[in-house]
């Protein structure tokens, strides 16, 4: 058994309203606005209780959408060390976000995109 858990996702997406009736309609999904202006970035709780959260991002152009998965790490930089190590590629290094939590974006060796994190202490 891991000790890994897969607990987050994000959605890029130009059309972040569209992606957002999407997921709502499909899977009852509901959505807050965590972002300011120009800057979308709608939280679900997605799951429930069994489930993972996770956020539609706007973004640019259709040609920076993507679908990421994020796994909590208890050590960011020693993740990001450890997938180089073994084929794998950091493209966004480690950031501490103001509200404490930490997190950097992976490539695997076959050229997918995964996320990594921490959360705040105490949180």
């Amino acid at each position: 058994m891991s000790s890994t858990p897969v607990t987050w996702f994000e959605i890029g997406s130009d059309r972040p309203d569209e992606a957002q009736r999407f997921y709502a309609e499909l899977f009852g999904w509901s959505f807050e606005e965590q972002g300011g202006p120009g800057n979308s970035y709608r939280q679900t709780a997605a799951g429930g209780e069994s489930g993972i959260g996770g956020a539609i991002r706007g973004t640019d152009s259709a040609a920076d959408n993507y679908a990421i998965f994020y796994a909590q790490v208890p050590d960011v930089a020693e993740t990001c060390r450890r997938a180089e190590a073994v084929g794998g590629t950091v493209v966004a290094k480690p950031v501490t976000a103001p509200s404490g939590l930490v997190h950097a974006r992976l490539r695997d060796p076959s050229g997918n995109l995964l996320g990594v994190f921490t959360p705040p202490a105490g949180g």
